[in-house]
């Protein structure tokens, strides 16, 4: 990823793809992550008062901020009015993630916590949490998935704005559908006995798209502004991008060790929880992304695109979905655990599903695959972002 090449699937580099043309970094990338999962589990277990300055000192929030701040500050903004002048694209990605997505995550918190399944009780916190994190479509961790897949970078800040402002206005109201309305509607009244109502206002759907996207994209579209107009385009992408490209990584296993820390505990004490909403997790991730991957193909558009279309699908704002959770239930509820086992789960599936995408792009012919693709834009001096 560090590297400044923009690798495609008509690409002419012989290394496209190949795991041999990888830097340290990116090579052993896996290995990193699971090193980096294993240390903020034994932090959080052996010193537990560690949760306290992470949670005071916002590093969570921090390092989500730092790893999205190279994608965005690499994308081609002058490209984003064609991005959304694509209707065929931007119809599929809302379907995928206000139709497909909510739907299946309730039907799998159903299968896994609704107690109609012979051998699995029902477990209403653990319901109330899938559904939490399947209302939330992600705003930030996609960038960082689609950014080490090859996807169109253009293409995922796009999906992103667009979800995150219809985010804001279908959030609470997909929240009281699939948790207050659809379970007694379907004689599952036990789910959700007690709770009459419960309030996920606009504002707080606001105030997570501007803390993790705003901030983040602010940033980044700023920093190729000046950049590209006070030392050129060409200086831009081939000396400062290669630099601060790094920083995506690291951050991101920062921000991995700083999250498991704060559950550390909870993972050595309820494990079995853990693996019980693991399941319907990976299940869900795994599916969205081989079904929207599928779709963008379908509809003919290239590698860059299609990965962008998948990884935006699959996917979830677990930042809103624990905060509403944690404002809501408490911090101590389980329905807030079980949106915090939300994104323990996606960092190590969507991982590899990254890893499944590039398979994708080296298995499948992609020529004449075009449906989405972003032209080059002009070399001239009025090109860049204008």
């Amino acid at each position: 990823m560090s590297n400044a090449h923009e690798h495609g699937p008509n690409c002419d580099c012989e290394s496209c793809g190949d795991p041999r043309s990888m830097d340290f970094l990116d090579k052993y990338l896996t290995v990193w992550i699971f090193g980096a999962m294993a240390i903020g589990v034994g932090l959080g277990y052996v010193a537990p008062g560690v949760t306290q300055p992470i949670q005071d000192f916002h590093l969570v929030e921090i390092g989500l901020i730092l790893m999205m701040y190279p994608p965005l500050a690499k994308a081609d903004y002058s490209r984003l009015p064609t991005v959304f002048s694509n209707w065929r694209v931007l119809g599929l990605s809302l379907v995928q993630n206000w139709l497909i997505g909510p739907t299946l995550m309730f039907g799998l918190a159903v299968v896994f916590f609704s107690g109609l399944v012979p051998g699995l009780p029902a477990r209403p916190e653990y319901f109330l949490g899938l559904v939490f994190i399947g209302m939330a479509r992600c705003i930030a961790m996609v960038l960082v998935w689609n950014e080490l897949a090859e996807g169109s970078t253009e293409y995922v800040t796009g999906l992103v704005a667009f979800n995150s402002l219809f985010q804001i206005v279908t959030y609470g109201v997909y929240v009281w559908f699939f948790a207050l309305f659809l379970p007694p509607l379907l004689g599952m009244e036990s789910l959700v006995a007690g709770i009459t109502t419960f309030d996920v206002t606009p504002m707080q759907v606001v105030e997570a798209i501007v803390v993790f996207l705003g901030i983040p994209f602010v940033g980044g579209f700023l920093t190729r502004y000046v950049g590209t107009r006070t030392k050129g385009r060409e200086w831009y992408e081939e000396s400062f991008v290669p630099l601060i490209d790094p920083l995506t990584l690291v951050a991101l296993l920062f921000t991995v060790i700083v999250m498991f820390a704060t559950q550390g505990g909870n993972i050595v004490a309820a494990p079995g929880d853990v693996l019980l909403i693991a399941v319907p997790l990976t299940i869900y991730f795994v599916v969205m992304f081989l079904v929207s991957f599928g779709m963008g193909r379908g509809i003919g558009a290239d590698y860059s695109t299609t990965t962008a279309i998948g990884f935006t699908a699959a996917s979830n704002n677990f930042e809103l979905a624990i905060a509403v959770a944690v404002a809501v239930f408490g911090v101590g509820s389980g329905v807030a655990f079980a949106t915090v086992v939300g994104p323990l789960i996606e960092v190590p599936v969507l991982l590899a599903l990254v890893n499944v995408a590039l398979y994708f792009q080296r298995r499948f012919d992609w020529d004449g695959f075009e449906t989405g693709s972003l032209s080059a834009p002009s070399t001239g001096p009025a090109s860049e972002d204008d």
